[in-house]
């Protein structure tokens, strides 16, 4: 059971690393061909600005599960090294179940302008906006059953080893 636990999230955690990656190359091809075409004589492509922007956007959101899983959101690490396992217990436990509700709320809202964008379109692509938030849709529910997950594990079985990328299982805790 753990280990078949521990090879979804590493499929989930590898699909949402190749789509983030898409996005990047995505945000630096057009970015790079903005640039040329200022400088060479060739007709200019209205949509490239746009879709970097949204390559921006599911960056951001596509990768929001995986740095909510490897321990590589916003932290501080002061109070993790206060001595006491049982304060960094729960100071950690507190953090990923604010994550989690967090998480939560931006996914009802991304889930309402899903519903509610189908008939607008982007200016230059007539993409429709739904789309675009669809992919952020798929991140934050990412993010927020990673963190309840995590805040789970963390009750459970203390903070995970700083090098850790996944999954929490019994022994495995840092103290």
């Amino acid at each position: 059971m753990k280990q078949g636990l521990r090879r979804v999230v590493q499929v989930l955690t590898g699909i949402e690393l190749a789509i983030a990656c898409l996005a990047t190359a995505l945000i630096f091809v057009l970015i790079l061909f903005q640039a040329a075409q200022r400088y060479l004589p060739v007709p200019q492509i209205v949509w490239a600005g746009e879709m970097s922007q949204f390559g921006l956007i599911w960056l951001t959101f596509v990768a929001a599960g995986v740095l909510v899983t490897r321990n590589g959101h916003i932290a501080i690490q002061l109070i993790d090294n206060v001595p006491g396992a049982l304060f960094a217990r729960v100071v950690q436990t507190v953090a990923m179940a604010l994550v989690a509700v967090i998480s939560a709320a931006f996914t009802w809202a991304c889930w309402e302008l899903v519903h509610s964008a189908g008939f607008l379109t982007s200016p230059a692509l007539r993409l429709p906006m739904s789309w675009v938030y669809a992919i952020a849709l798929i991140g934050l529910v990412s993010a927020t059953v990673r963190a309840v997950v995590a805040a789970v594990q963390i009750a459970r079985f203390g903070p995970p080893p700083p090098d850790h990328d996944g999954l929490i299982v019994e022994g495995e805790a840092a103290r």
